[in-house]
């Protein structure tokens, strides 16, 4: 049993398993009956995603220079109790069955789906 972390809206592997959409926002122009099969995903996580100040900031200024104040502000976000519950919730999962976190983001290395992996690691996870 393992979380994988994938692009939303890429094609499943075939024993992904339930697929979680750590997004602000759902996919843009896609009905809502359609995430699911269209491999956006199967259950909308927006706590686990970046809030708007820190999305809107680095959005706003994406060059690698910028990656490590998105890397502290995703990081203290994070921290607060409800949000390592979560994650250690995952974690726990992770040993029980297959499931999937994702972001829409091309680049893993410039998104917070990497660092929710590092998270997710720390927290006993097994990973794909």
């Amino acid at each position: 049993m393992v979380v994988r972390i994938v692009r939303l809206g890429s094609e499943r592997a075939a024993d992904e398993g339930l697929r979680i959409g750590t997004v602000r926002r759902p996919p843009r122009g896609v009905p809502k009956a359609e995430f699911a099969s269209q491999d956006w995903y199967d259950l909308w996580f927006p706590s686990l995603a970046p809030s708007a100040d820190t999305l809107k900031q680095w959005l706003a200024d994406p060059v690698p220079d910028q990656w490590p104040a998105f890397v502290r502000r995703y990081r203290s976000e994070m921290a607060t109790p409800d949000k390592v519950h979560a994650i250690a919730l995952l974690a726990a999962l992770s040993h029980q069955t297959n499931f999937s976190v994702g972001c829409y983001c091309a680049d893993e290395t410039h998104c917070h789906r990497s660092l929710l992996r590092n998270l997710l690691a720390e927290q006993g996870a097994r990973l794909a």
